[in-house]
């Protein structure tokens, strides 16, 4: 069985785990969420490979990508990356990772953009699922009310990334909402 390096990351935002498999960013995900037995027994089985405490040079990029992020010094994130799941789910979060830096987007917007208006719920499903946090950027997904929703990191955690791209994407605390496609 082949492995997949892992590091525990303590940022400003809180503590991730980080992972690698083959050279790409397989988890960036938050070490203390409700889901974390089951995210990580998805990403072992699919990749058919055991974590183990290591760190290698896409575990270090992902960490000075994530540090700039924090510094609001970055806004695209160039690691390479393994969508570990579904290809429904990888569909949700590639189109996750095309919502930019500083705007957001309901999951009835995301849900069109995938060309399945009534998918609402399994993009919900799949957003909750994602294990590459903060760059795939599920917490830019916001209700179609424009109300905070959950959040694998905790809703305070969302709402300080939220405000945070908001102050350095020029918006000046306003938030762009995409709601159309």
């Amino acid at each position: 069985m082949s492995s997949i390096n892992i590091a525990y990351v303590k940022t400003r935002f809180g503590e991730l785990i980080v992972g690698s498999y083959q050279n790409q960013l397989c988890l960036c995900d938050w070490r203390y969420r409700k889901a974390r037995d089951r995210v990580d027994q998805r990403i072992k089985q699919t990749l058919d490979a055991n974590y183990i405490l290591q760190e290698d040079e896409i575990i270090a990029q992902t960490i000075n990508e994530l540090d700039e992020y924090s510094a609001g010094h970055r806004q695209v994130f160039g690691v390479p990356l393994l969508l570990a799941g579904s290809e429904f789910q990888q569909q949700v979060w590639r189109e996750l990772i095309k919502v930019p830096y500083g705007a957001s987007v309901s999951y009835l917007a995301l849900s069109k953009r995938i060309g399945n208006e009534k998918a609402i719920r399994a993009v919900a499903n799949a957003n909750g699922a994602n294990a590459i946090s903060i760059i795939v950027p599920c917490h830019r997904v916001i209700g179609s009310d424009g109300k905070l929703v959950g959040y694998a990191g905790g809703l305070d955690t969302k709402k300080r990334l939220l405000a945070m791209e908001a102050i350095n994407s020029g918006h000046g605390g306003m938030r762009e909402t995409l709601d159309l496609f």
